[in-house]
């Protein structure tokens, strides 16, 4: 499943754990994955901290994360069975 993040300088669906930068989060998500989700975002964005701590380290305004996708997930429906 593809995620798409981007940057925000004011709301914020998850934040960096290392550096406070705010991003938006875009995919098709029910209740149930998006605790999960979003934790496996945060390592994803904490995973491009390698020698900054600043929000630069991120790549610019928004990226896409890859993320398996839980079992039943059909990604050519977009939701599950």
């Amino acid at each position: 499943m593809q995620i798409l993040c981007k940057a925000s300088d004011t709301v914020a669906d998850v934040r960096c754990t290392i550096c406070g930068q705010a991003f938006l989060i875009y995919w098709t998500r029910s209740c149930a994955e998006d605790r999960t989700t979003r934790v496996e975002i945060q390592q994803v964005l904490g995973s491009h901290h390698h020698d900054s701590t600043a929000p630069a380290a991120h790549p610019p305004v928004e990226f896409s994360v890859s993320i398996k996708p839980a079992p039943g997930y059909f990604d050519s429906l977009g939701a599950y069975a």
